[in-house]
């Protein structure tokens, strides 16, 4: 900016001088020729000219210092060359890029000479053993550009380079410093390349197959030209559907099945999880293909197992279920009934016994098999327990047409085995229900069934049996007993009734047998008869059995210490184990000395010939209690039972004892079982004595102990604390007490 000079300050004339001036005449002004006013308007035009120009050379400044600030902050190199690859510009990313060779960058030098002198520094690794041919490529690259290419630096950076020539020849260049991204995709090729998931990456636009990883190759059997001539749905079995379809979520996506085809021709089933991503310049979708194949047979095979038996393969109780809604379905339709057939081996536990399991096994698959080959293919077959079978007939039209069936399959049931060089026959009974007059449904038919079942296994055997609406009013029953019964139990409303044992040569009371009464809301007094079989077949008789017992202790606590309380154990108690603890905490409970209780046991326990079983008696006797086997004579009688426990006690059992003194067989068989108890050392009871003549007859024989109404009916404890009163009274007094 040119510099002003201050302004002087003018002084005012005084009045002298300009009275003096006035009166003088003024200076004639000089004239100016014509060629002094033309220089006088060239200087001036060439001044405002030369004002123009640097006004433009300003404005030019600033437009070139705008366009730096403007490059300068683009994150892309970039660089300007004039028409003979000289610079011309360039911003900072430019030279940071370059940075090793940001030293020689400066107006005019030529873009090849810093070349030459970088590939001298090693500034470019790729042209290393070829630096003229490498420079060359580059030189021709830029005056004739193309497509963009790459360069690798010293310092393992990779430049994307893009060139532009400009209209005057001048050439225009970027770069981009795609180092991140080129790492980002050696990752991706390592994830993909050596990933043991089969991945396929395939076009978005067209679907074409751009890339498969070596698991893709193996696992499908194409090479990899073979994959890049197909597209996804070259490899689909039989969807139309892409595997990036929309529509659908992504956990409906992941649960989808998909079939494909192997080169080899045979079908996988595979979960495809798909992602979007770029390939190159072009959306590409990744899919990573997950073989299922085998889960999905092993899911066909738990499928099939939790619907079939696994010995037989026949549909189980869940299958026949459903194929029999669907022949009620029909038969609702029309006018067909349906007939289900239960069936239950006969004597199936022996062969298992005698011949072993393995043989059992075998039987039932052979039996399924005549089964199936005597059916109709519209016939359904199951089977739902160890030895039952059922049949469920189609197309009934009256009930001989089921027992037709029901006769050839008997028939053909009956013939033998031959099983390992063993012959075995077995027969079978059936019980038949019909729809819709026994159920309309598969759980009532299959009710009404069982419940024939048993009926015929109980009377009949070997033959079949419809059902009857009675049958269902037993099982009511019985299902009424069995809720009612588990509720008294939990609530203790079962009480322990007391029938004394008495000593025939004394007429004293030596101890008492205690019996389960069940005094019912509503019913009143129920029969054991009636509850102790339900009690025996759901299980109950444990829970019951532990009840009694300690019950039964805790009274005879009270009772003098020369009487004892005697306690029938059924043999579903000494499966469960734990018996002994249960005797055991019942005496520590009460107090009870383990010689005041007598523990009852039958000869069907014996039976089982249990080593839990003697072990578990064995144990019994050495905590102190006495055993004594009940109902003896009755059913499984053999002395091989006495020999292999120590009995206490033996109980003759009450259909020996009635009308004794009328009949001699049965004195002969009480005279042998007391003289087999005397020379045994052991106490002879006799149950069910109600008369006089069957007791003077026990005396006479030689029997130790009675029991029966003629000495006294159950009672309760109450009465029973009573009755020793008075038998203490009449000892007193010298007397005997028979009650």
């Amino acid at each position: 900016m040119p510099m002003m000079r201050p302004k002087k300050k003018s002084k005012k004339p005084n009045q002298a001088k300009l009275s003096r001036l006035r009166g003088r005449r003024p200076a004639p002004i000089p004239k100016v020729s014509g060629r002094s006013r033309r220089s006088a308007v060239e200087i001036g035009e060439l001044v405002r000219q030369r004002a123009q120009a640097e006004a433009a050379i300003a404005e030019a400044r600033k437009s070139n210092a705008r366009l730096r600030e403007a490059i300068d902050i683009l994150p892309q190199g970039i660089v300007f060359l004039d028409r003979e690859g000289r610079y011309t510009l360039w911003n900072k990313k430019y030279s940071e890029i370059y940075k090793r060779s940001s030293d020689l960058f400066e107006h005019g030098a030529r873009l090849e000479d810093t070349i030459r002198i970088g590939v001298a520094r090693g500034d470019y690794p790729e042209a290393a053993g070829r630096e003229e041919e490498w420079i060359a490529e580059r030189l021709k690259k830029m005056y004739q550009p193309g497509e963009r290419h790459e360069q690798v630096l010293a310092d393992g950076r990779v430049v994307l380079i893009e060139e532009r020539l400009t209209a005057d020849g001048g050439i225009v260049g970027l770069r981009v410093d795609i180092t991140e991204l080129k790492q980002r995709e050696a990752s991706f090729r390592l994830l993909f390349d050596g990933n043991p998931v089969p991945m396929i990456l395939c076009a978005l636009d067209g679907e074409r197959i751009l890339a498969v990883n070596d698991a893709a190759i193996a696992h499908y059997g194409y090479v990899r030209a073979e994959f890049e001539r197909m597209t996804i749905r070259s490899l689909q079995a039989f969807d139309a559907d892409l595997p990036w379809a929309t529509g659908r979520s992504s956990d409906e996506q992941a649960a989808r099945t998909w079939k494909h085809v192997r080169a080899d021709g045979t079908l996988i089933d595979l979960a495809i999880y798909s992602r979007q991503l770029m390939h190159g310049d072009q959306p590409a979708m990744l899919l990573a293909l997950m073989d299922i194949t085998e889960r999905k047979r092993a899911e066909a095979r738990l499928a099939f197992m939790a619907q079939h038996d696994s010995l037989t393969g026949l549909p189980n109780r869940n299958l026949l279920r459903q194929q029999m809604d669907e022949m009620l379905q029909h038969t609702r339709r029309s006018t067909d009934k349906v007939a289900v057939l239960m069936l239950g081996l006969d004597n199936f536990k022996a062969v298992n016994e005698t011949l072993g399991h393995g043989i059992g096994d075998k039987l039932l698959r052979a039996v399924a098999k005549r089964l199936r080959s005597t059916l109709r293919e519209e016939d359904a077959l199951a089977r739902l327990n160890s030895d039952e079978f059922t049949i469920v007939q189609g197309g009934v039209m009256r009930p001989e047409d089921a027992v037709l069936l029901a006769r050839r399959i008997l028939d053909a049931i009956g013939e033998p085995y031959l099983l390992e060089g063993h012959s075995v026959v077995i027969g079978a009974s059936i019980g038949i229900a019909m729809s819709p007059g026994d159920g309309e449904d598969s759980e009532k038919l299959l009710k009404s069934a069982d419940m024939a079942l048993s009926r015929a296994k109980s009377e009949f055997r070997g033959t079949f049996s419809f059902f009857e609406a009675e049958m269902d009013a037993r099982a009511q029953s019985r299902r009424k007993i069995e809720i009612d019964l588990r509720d008294a139990i939990q609530n203790e409303g079962l009480r322990p009734y007391y029938q004394p044992l008495v000593d025939l040569a004394t007429g004293r009371i030596t101890g008492f047998e205690a019996l389960v009464r069940w005094p019912h809301p509503e019913r009143g007094m129920i029969s054991p008869g009636e509850f102790i079989p339900v009690a025996e077949e759901t299980g109950l008789i444990n829970p019951l059995g532990a009840l009694m017992l300690h019950r039964a202790c805790m009274d005879a606590a009270q009772w003098p210490d020369d009487v004892r309380v005697a306690v029938n154990l059924s043999p579903l108690q000494f499966r469960t184990g734990n018996l002994l603890a249960l005797v055991t905490d019942a005496l520590r409970q009460s107090g009870l000395t383990a010689r005041r209780l007598e523990l009852e046991i039958t000869e069907t326990l014996l039976l089982e010939k249990s080593s839990q079983v003697l072990a578990t008696l064995h144990a019994l006797r050495a905590l102190g209690v006495r055993m004594s086997m009940d109902d003896f004579g009755t059913g499984y009688s053999s002395l091989s039972y006495l020999r292999s426990f120590p009995f206490d006690k033996i109980k003759i059992d009450q259909s020996f004892v009635r009308d004794l003194g009328a009949n001699p067989d049965a004195q002969a068989i009480v005279r042998s079982i007391v003289s087999l108890g005397m020379g045994l050392g052991v106490t002879i009871t006799a149950e069910g004595v109600e008369t006089e003549a069957e007791l003077s007859c026990l005396r006479a024989e030689g029997c130790h102990e009675g029991q029966g109404f003629l000495f006294s009916r159950a009672r309760p404890n109450a009465e029973v604390i009573s009755l020793l009163k008075a038998q203490r009274v009449a000892t007193a007094a010298g007397t005997a007490l028979v009650a």
